[in-house]
């Protein structure tokens, strides 16, 4: 089974205001679910992962689930919640019974816009703690010098199933690979943390990149998490920014090199079948 563990769809002007931001045009449009179906078909990806576009309100949710409902290839919807609010246990269960509401997989915050300890507060660390009892996963969009909380809040939290998207986002275009490297092995050395090979172009030079870039990124992330911790995301359509999604999965599938057909069968779905539990 091929899975696409991570991509979004929005609505132009339903209050993405961050798409407003300039460079930013070419993705600052509507992108449905038709237009997914159509990206996965000619790719041959079977299933998909929708994650919550930073809208950062809880209405997103009955959009993105209703969505799976109506879209086959759309196995799990990742929503989004604010891990410190006081009711968030109510909001999960709201979100449960929303149509659709099965398809519900996984909550993300937009951490990557927080202070740099964001994750060491207890009031976060409380929330976390009430979405893996859920038994929900909790995608982790952090900076590069966010990864040392993100590392201690997953060894504070170890019944709690973290993904980290984008490889916490490694500022390949400054080079950044040796200040990645080391906190990244932080994060990797909690069992209950798997990672996404995803987002990875657009941290790199949008117009300049080639897979030589990112291969030392792909490969660190092989030696630190292994096959069998590792899945495989578009990001599209933010990866319009640097090369359509057919372009971009080729791109990764080249930097993840040779591997037995067990460890290539894992990155390409079966961890995210796994990890997020995956209807069948």
């Amino acid at each position: 089974m091929i899975v696409d563990a991570h991509h979004h769809l929005w609505t132009a002007g339903a209050d993405y205001t961050w798409l407003d931001e300039p460079g930013l045009e070419p993705i600052n449009r509507t992108f449905t679910p038709a237009d997914l179906t159509a990206e996965l078909s000619a790719a041959g990806v079977e299933r998909s992962v929708l994650v919550e576009g930073g809208r950062c309100d809880t209405a997103e949710a009955a959009v993105l689930l209703g969505h799976a409902a109506a879209t086959p290839a759309i196995a799990g919807v990742v929503a989004w919640a604010d891990p410190a609010a006081p009711d968030l246990a109510s909001t999960l269960a709201g979100y449960r019974a929303l149509p659709g509401g099965e398809f519900l997989v996984g909550i993300r915050s937009q951490v990557q816009g927080e202070d740099q300890d964001y994750l060491d507060r207890s009031d976060v660390r409380a929330g976390l703690a009430v979405i893996g009892a859920a038994g929900l996963v909790f995608d982790l969009v952090v900076r590069a010098d966010q990864l040392p909380s993100a590392a201690r809040v997953a060894a504070a939290l170890p019944s709690v199933r973290f993904v980290l998207d984008h490889l916490g986002k490694p500022r390949i275009k400054a080079g950044g690979f040796a200040e990645w490297s080391a906190a990244i092995a932080l994060v990797a050395a909690n069992p209950n943390v798997t990672a996404k090979v995803s987002g990875l172009v657009t941290e790199a030079d949008w117009q300049l990149w080639t897979v030589d870039d990112l291969r030392p990124y792909v490969a660190e992330a092989l030696r630190l998490f292994g096959p069998e911790r590792l899945m495989l995301g578009s990001d599209w359509p933010v990866c319009l920014l640097a090369g359509g999604y057919g372009a971009v999965r080729s791109a990764l599938l080249d930097a993840l090199g040779e591997l037995p057909a067990t460890e290539r069968a894992a990155i390409l779905g079966d961890t995210a079948t796994r990890v997020y539990r995956l209807p069948a």
